[in-house]
């Protein structure tokens, strides 16, 4: 089990309308935004800090441009006009963003971190939390992957999860269950 500290704060990543695209390919855990919902209701009702993070492509032609329907968040972790969003144009939340000066106003919280896609905002921001100094946890079913292709060979959306899960286990971030979190 994790006891979520007094002192924590939800990192969600771009859980935006444009990743349902069929554009993205197959993807892993179709129940991703149902436990992210049922996460961020502890968090609020835990009275844990949030803050709400959505990509910006800077490519016009992108579905998470602003102005296009797949910019907008996904209803079931939608923000509340009280929580901060901060958008990105990079992969990572904290380049170019407010992130780490929200998180180090409140001292030395512990940051978790959930949203789309595993293997790249994600994993690139908890990479990042962790060498801040932050401990940092990714909530392992509170995160998808879309498949890969690499030299013409396909990578299953849940290999490209699970081997940037693992990536990122231990040195930058612990990956806990949705299940193991305590208030």
């Amino acid at each position: 089990m994790v006891s979520v500290s007094a002192v924590a704060a939800l990192v969600i990543i771009d859980v935006q309308k444009g990743f349902d695209d069929p554009v993205w390919g197959k993807r892993n855990n179709p129940e991703a935004e149902k436990v992210m919902e049922d996460v961020l209701r502890k968090f609020r009702s835990n009275g844990r800090r949030i803050i709400h993070v959505r990509h910006d492509s800077l490519n016009p032609a992108s579905l998470l441009k602003s102005g296009k329907p797949g910019f907008e968040f996904k209803p079931e972790v939608a923000p509340l006009e009280h929580e901060p969003v901060i958008t990105k144009h990079v992969n990572s939340a904290f380049i170019g963003t407010r992130l780490e000066s929200i998180l180090r106003a409140m001292g030395d919280p512990e940051v978790y971190i959930m949203g789309l896609t595993t293997d790249h905002c994600v994993s690139v921001t908890a990479r990042m939390s962790g060498n801040l100094g932050f401990k940092t946890f990714v909530i392992r079913d509170a995160c998808a992957a879309h498949q890969r292709f690499l030299d013409g060979k396909k990578i299953s959306a849940d290999v490209v999860h699970d081997i940037n899960l693992a990536s990122i286990s231990g040195e930058f971030a612990q990956i806990p269950w949705s299940s193991e979190l305590e208030f």
